[in-house]
């Protein structure tokens, strides 16, 4: 296991145990209905399987076409409060 993939997992360990994952995907919800992001995306959707037609999507073809645009689509002051939010959190653990 290289030293980012260690690195990371502990990160995420610790964001678990401390229950800072659970507020972080809340707070991460609540930015993305307040940009719209999610009424983009499920417009997206509905395009998608209209092109296609119902009969012919499947849940893993509908991910795999919309995932690159939803990433896409996430503001980039999004990104940087969460990766702000996750950066004060290890700071103040590593000082505890």
């Amino acid at each position: 296991m290289s030293k980012e993939t260690q690195m990371r997992a502990a990160v995420n360990q610790k964001l678990v145990e401390m229950g800072e994952r659970e507020r972080l995907k809340e707070l991460l919800r609540a930015k993305l209905v307040e940009c719209g992001w999610r009424d983009e995306l499920k417009a997206h959707c509905k395009d998608v399987i209209k092109g296609k037609g119902l009969e012919h999507v499947t849940v893993e073809d509908l991910v795999t076409e919309v995932t690159p645009k939803g990433r896409a689509l996430v503001p980039d002051s999004v990104k940087k409060e969460l990766l702000q939010r996750i950066c004060a959190f290890l700071a103040q653990q590593s000082t505890l």
